[in-house]
């Protein structure tokens, strides 16, 4: 990147960078809340990937969260939609670019990313933001002591054979499954709590709600990005979603294939 477009974080609110966001009814986070069973305090996010379609929805979610969020674009021109759907920073970069993660993860305590190629990138491209633009975000926050990376990952993703629809996406988009998995295989190699999720066809509308279960489970179908955008944001206070991999399809013949878990998303 050229000076003129190297990366700069915009405060979109006025408020202060260090702000602690409170809950509605004006209490904060305490260590002993559900951000804490997590490992730490999670006050400000990053979410990466947020003009995205996920992304789009992820910072809508967390916007009602107890927490401060950095979203993250590569175009000046994405701030102000950004600042509409509740981010109280905007930082400017390219993942692509190793000082651009850095940069992005400074001070904070979790990083969401629903980073993601276009379909002339698939091919096209001899590297992907999935893979390379994800591994530079991994390396980043573990250097800054961010506590914990959620990732938007893809069915057949580290070679999972569960279903026929994960090895469609292999072969259909096969870069960027490779990618991802790169990306998966850094998260889980780092000092890092994590939780990824592996959704199958992803759609912008319909009814939300789905399965989610372990990887490899064996899961097909679609899911909106919605249902995805909030277990990422669920994610961060829901204990027992540490250090594990989903899929993710809103497969009504597989409702009882599902792992039971209490997902939480604090307003």
């Amino acid at each position: 990147m050229t000076d003129s477009n190297r990366s700069a974080t915009v405060v979109a609110d006025g408020r202060p960078p260090t702000l602690t966001t409170l809950a509605a009814d004006g209490a904060g986070m305490t260590p002993s809340g559900a951000a804490a069973n997590r490992g730490d305090h999670i006050e400000r996010v990053l979410v990466a990937g947020a003009t995205g379609k996920t992304g789009r929805r992820l910072v809508a979610h967390l916007a009602d969260a107890p927490v401060a969020i950095r979203a993250m674009t590569r175009s000046r021109s994405k701030i102000p939609a950004l600042e509409s759907l509740g981010a109280n920073e905007v930082t400017v970069g390219d993942l692509m670019d190793p000082d651009d993660a850095a940069h992005a993860v400074t001070d904070v305590d979790a990083v969401l990313t629903c980073v993601g190629s276009t379909p002339l990138q698939v091919y096209r491209s001899d590297e992907h933001v999935d893979g390379r633009g994800n591994r530079h975000l991994v390396e980043a926050a573990e250097a800054a002591a961010v506590s914990t990376v959620v990732m938007q990952s893809s069915l057949g993703a580290c070679g999972d054979r569960g279903s026929l629809q994960a090895r469609f996406f292999r072969r259909l988009v096969g870069p960027v499954v490779a990618a991802k998995s790169r990306a998966e295989r850094a998260i889980r190699d780092a000092e890092l709590r994590y939780t990824i999720f592996r959704p199958g066809l992803l759609l912008s509308y319909g009814p939300d709600g789905g399965t989610v279960a372990e990887a490899g489970t064996g899961l097909w179908g679609a899911v909106t990005r919605g249902y995805v955008a909030w277990l990422m944001a669920a994610s961060l206070f829901t204990p027992a979603a540490t250090d594990r991999t989903f899929e993710v399809a809103g497969n009504p013949l597989q409702r009882g294939a599902g792992t039971a878990i209490d997902w939480r998303l604090p307003r």
